[in-house]
Parts: structure tokens; sequence; C-alpha cells
């Protein structure tokens, strides 16, 4: 037993060098190092219980602390071993935990490279899907793909006279086949040939009451067409309701003279200008129409529209065409004729006529508008200027009946009744110069001046300033105009020429009124004028200068 003790005494305290490294000890569970240490606990604690039951041993003080020094050692050795058992813990829970991490990382990337496949397989899929509507719909998919729009600016054709030449006879001929069918149509509604007229109402009233109208139109289309069809393969149908599809062509002229050249670009340049005027004509109407411009007019429009909308919410859509076949076949065949054939009946109800005829344009507009302002102004008249007025006329009556000109009223200065003034069309007069060729001096024989038509009278008024001016001044009767036709002064210069000449019994030769800039609207009112004067039963009475 002291063999023992001094082993223990002499051995001393472990240190960390005595024990083995953990991290080259091999990996061991708790359970297997709890199974090692009991034994060896159970062991010592043996030892110690013998060492203290053996009081009779010598050296009593010294196995007292070598017992004390071998509980300390003990106490040491399983202090350490706790911390080892500890450690190894720790080990053992770092590596599991190590071990979990990569697992994860590995599935992970296991996941990744799954989807990394499944993503390349949709990729290839779409590849081969776009491949393959691509190769099927390619066409039609391109047909939608947005583009930025190209501005393309027309090239314009020099102006040349055989090129306007042919541009004109091409838009007669398109425009032919048109005239001609509303040219049959006004005759239709004319009753020119009554038995087909009849016949054509008699129709068109029977579809109406069978609620046939729409097919008949589709039908006399297809008609149309048909008829079309034989008329190109060469068949000779002849039928005025159905224009030629051709027709023959004229020779073009190849070599124009210069004034040919000057003419032709002055027909083109009157007829697009009153074109154009008859268009903006009919714009205007309409704006001031709906614009409120004329109340009067559009209050009907408005009426009309509020009765035809009640009209088709409260009765149903078959009786409503029914009403308006109906109508229209009345008014296309009967109305209108009605009122073509009566002018002064139509004056009085053709309503859709009147309002058309009322409603003023942009231009007749400002001249209402310049007229109402100069009414309103009125000059400041004199005492002797009022005494000259007659008794029992007033000022603005006065005013009214009379037509100023430059040089004062205009009965006053070519001394003529006060009912004779300038028609409306001719207002303001034309401007112009008198060429009479019956006069030797230079100062008689042209004359500027502005030229004026009453209802019974031709006005030429003198712009020379001098006293003897009024002498200068020319008035002619309408009913003593033997001939009146459009002159042209120069034939060097180019063009039909810008005058007017008229023949009277008191001259040689006609009077020329030239250099008008607006000479076939001169021409036409003064001709409309005098064949109203000539055809009328009873000529007015002429009072005599």
């Amino acid at each position: 037993m002291l063999k023992r003790l001094d082993k223990i005494r002499f051995r001393g305290p472990r240190t960390r060098e005595d024990f083995p490294d953990l991290g080259d000890s091999p990996p061991a569970s708790d359970n297997e190092c709890s199974d090692d240490m009991q034994p060896k606990a159970r062991t010592s604690l043996r030892d110690t219980e013998d060492i203290l039951r053996d009081p009779a041993g010598s050296g009593s003080p010294l196995m007292a602390a070598a017992i004390q020094d071998f509980q300390r050692s003990e106490s040491e050795r399983l202090s350490e071993v706790k911390g080892h058992l500890e450690i190894a813990l720790l080990e053992k829970h770092f590596l599991r935990e190590q071990k979990q991490v990569e697992q994860r990382k590995y599935k992970h990337k296991i996941g990744r490279n799954r989807q990394s496949r499944q993503t390349q397989q949709k990729e290839v899929w779409s590849s081969r899907l776009q491949k393959w509507l691509y190769e099927r719909f390619g066409v039609y998919i391109e047909d939608f793909r947005f583009q930025p729009e190209e501005n393309t600016v027309e090239t314009e054709e020099p102006l040349s006279a055989k090129r306007l030449t042919e541009n004109m006879r091409r838009l007669k001929r398109g425009a032919r086949p048109v005239t001609n069918f509303l040219r049959n149509l006004s005759a239709l509604s004319n009753w020119h040939s009554v038995y087909t007229s009849a016949i054509a109402f008699i129709i068109y009233m029977n579809a109406a009451w069978h609620g046939w109208v729409v097919p008949m139109f589709l039908f006399l289309a297809i008609l149309r067409l048909s008829l079309n069809y034989l008329i190109a393969r060469g068949w000779r149908i002849q039928w005025s309701i159905v224009p030629e599809v051709s027709e023959p062509m004229e020779p073009p002229k190849e070599d124009l003279t210069v004034s040919e050249k000057f003419q032709l670009v002055l027909d083109v340049a009157q007829k697009a200008q009153n074109l154009f005027g008859k268009m903006a004509d009919v714009l205007e109407k309409i704006k001031n129409l709906f614009m409120w411009v004329q109340p009067e007019s559009t209050r009907k429009l408005y009426i009309c529209l509020w009765v035809a909308f009640i009209t088709s919410c409260l009765l149903p859509y078959q009786l409503l065409g029914f009403m308006t076949g109906v109508y229209a076949g009345i008014k296309f065949f009967i109305i209108d004729f009605m009122f073509k054939s009566c002018p002064k009946l139509r004056d009085k109800y053709d309503t859709p006529y009147i309002v058309w005829n009322s409603l003023p344009t942009d231009p007749q507009l400002k001249e209402r508008t310049n007229a109402t302002v100069s009414r309103r102004v009125q000059p400041v008249v004199s005492r002797s200027s009022l005494a000259t007025i007659p008794s029992g006329l007033s000022r603005e009556d006065d005013m009214g009946r009379t037509h100023s000109t430059k040089k004062g009223a205009f009965h006053e200065v070519f001394n003529l009744p006060e009912s004779e003034r300038p028609l409306a069309v001719c207002e303001n007069g034309w401007r112009c110069c008198l060429i009479n060729r019956d006069r030797k001096m230079p100062t008689d024989y042209i004359r500027n001046g502005v030229l004026y038509v009453t209802e019974n009278y031709l006005c030429f008024e003198s712009s020379s300033s001098r006293s003897s001016s009024s002498k200068k001044n020319k008035v002619i009767k309408l009913v003593d105009i033997t001939d009146i036709q459009k002159y042209k002064v120069l034939s060097v210069l180019p063009g039909s020429g810008m005058g007017i000449s008229i023949a009277t019994p008191s001259t040689q030769k006609p009077l020329v009124f030239g250099a008008m800039i607006h000479r076939d609207e001169a021409f036409e009112a003064i001709f409309t004028q005098y064949m109203k004067i000539m055809t009328s039963p009873k000529p007015p009475a002429t009072t005599e200068l």
C-alpha cells in the first residue's frame, strides 16, 4: 500500500503535455468516454477507502498529506478529464455542424445545377418554338412590326402645256359618268319621260311599301356592274342610265403657240377659281348653319333634329324606315317636280331651299358687319344740309334710298330717277377704261372710270377730277343695245381679252369697255339683265336724257 502511495506521491500532477492532443486522438462518442472513466474512478475510490480503514499503519502524518495530495490530484485529474470531455463534445458538435453545412452546400449546388439544366432546357424549347413560329408565321408577324413613319415628299411635275391639257381631258372624262348619272336622275325627277318616271315611281313605292328599298338599290348596283362587264366584253348596250365606258380619244395638240398656252393657263386658273369659290361657299354656309350665325335658320334645324331623335326613340326601326322611304319617294318624284316647275311655289314653301339660300358666307357676313357699323356711325349733319331734305322725309329714309358714288348720289351723278340703283353684283362697280373709237382726240378716245349696271341702264362714271367730268360720264339704255359681246382689244396679247363691246344705234363703232379684271362676271351680269329687259312683255318706261 505504501508503495502505491509513493507512486502516487512522486508522480505529481499531470500537465497539458501528458495528455494526447485532441486533434490526434481518434473521435469517440460520449458513451465510450463515460465507460472508460467509470472503472478508473471506482479503483481510486477503493484505494482511498482502504487507506482510511487502516489507521494503525505507520507514518500517519505522512499518510494524511499523501491522502490530501492524492485527493487534490484526483480532483484536478477529474477537472482535466471534464475539460477534455467538454472540448471533445464541442469539437464533435462543431464537426457535426460543419458536416451539415457541407451537406447544405452540396444540396444547394445540386439544386442550382438542376435549375440551370431546367433553364437550359426551357431556353432550348423556347428557341425551338420561336423558330417554328417564325417559319410558319414569320411573314405575317413582320407585317405587324412597328417602324418609324417615313416622311416622303412628293415630287411636283414642272408646268407643261401638254401635261395640263392632258390632265384637263382626264378630269373631264372621269367626271362624265357622274355628271351623266346626275343628269339622268334629274330627268327622272323632272318627268322628262312620263312613262319612264311613272314606272320608276310605281316600282319604288311598291318596294318602299314592302320594305325592299335597300334590296332594290343593291340589285340596281349588281345590275350596273353586270352591264358594265358586258360593255367591257364588247357588247353594245344602249341604255341612258349606264354611261359609256370608253370614248374616242381626242388627239392632243403637239405644238401650241405662246398665246394658246397663256390662254390655256388662264382658263384653268378661272375654272379652279370658280370651283374653289363654290366649295368655300358650301363649307362656310354649313359652318355658319351650325354656329348659330343666323339663328332663325339654325332654330329650324334644331327642331328637326329633336323631332327625328324622339321619333327614332319611340317608333320601331321597321316603321321608321318605311316612313323615310315613302317620304323620299314622294319628295323625289312629286314635290321636287312641282317646285322645279313652279319657282314661285318653291320660293315660298321649299324650306331647305330657302334656308340654304339665306345662309350667308363669310364675305357676306363681313359686308353685313361693315354695313351695320356704317349705319350706326352717322356723320353730323349741319343745319343747312337738313334744310335741303324735303318735308315729310326723314334723314334715314333719304340715306337708305340713295346709293352714293365717289362724286355724290348715284341718281344725281347720272341724272337718273331715284329708283335706279346698281345691281347687287356691282354695288362698287367694275373698274375699266372706255374706248370710244368715234372720237379722234386722245383725251376723249380713252377714259378711265367705273362701270355700273342697273335695272334699265348701263352707266360709266369717269374718274377725271376736272369740273367738266360729268359730261364725260356715259349712260346707255339697255333697250337701245343692239349687240353685246366679249372683245379682245389687242390681238397681240395672249388670252381671250379683257373687254366688252357694246353696239348702239347712236354710235358708228361699238363702244369698248376694256382692261376689266372681272370681265366674265361683268359680261354675265350685263347680258342677263339685257335679256331680262328684252324678254319682258312690257319694257319699263325710260326717261329721256
